[in-house]
């Protein structure tokens, strides 16, 4: 069963045929859109998804293609890696399922910026003298 986040984004497929590329350093002016004329040139193209807060609805800077072919996929990188989209150079670089689940997964383990931590007592040797 895919993660609920990418349910959620309509990139749920598993099938061996999907073959998915991340897109990072993407600005705030890229949309699904955007991002998905920019590869759509590419035969086996199936669709773009830019990332967006849930609460905010503000990109987070990264999205993910999806082709059904892996030469597209190679010829994505060689051919657009660094090139501009939108206001900044798109960086690329092939995604996996295990990649993006394992990304989550320590996201769910930060710590929240409202939970406090134990202040750090001085040492000894500053205590003693």
């Amino acid at each position: 069963m895919p993660h609920p986040s990418l349910v959620s984004l309509g990139l749920n497929s598993q099938f061996a045929d999907d073959y998915r590329l991340f897109c990072g350093d993407l600005g705030n002016e890229v949309n699904d859109d955007v991002l998905s004329k920019a590869f759509s040139r590419f035969p086996s193209f199936n669709m773009a998804r830019v990332v967006r807060d849930k609460r905010t609805g503000k990109t987070k800077g990264y999205g993910f293609v999806s082709f059904s072919n892996p030469t597209d996929l190679a010829a994505a990188i060689k051919e657009m890696n660094g090139k501009y989209v939108g206001n900044r150079p798109i960086k690329l670089r092939k995604s996996n399922w295990k990649e993006r689940t394992d990304v989550e997964a320590l996201e769910r383990q930060k710590v929240p910026n409202h939970v406090q931590r134990k202040p750090k007592m001085p040492k000894k040797s500053i205590l003693h003298k």
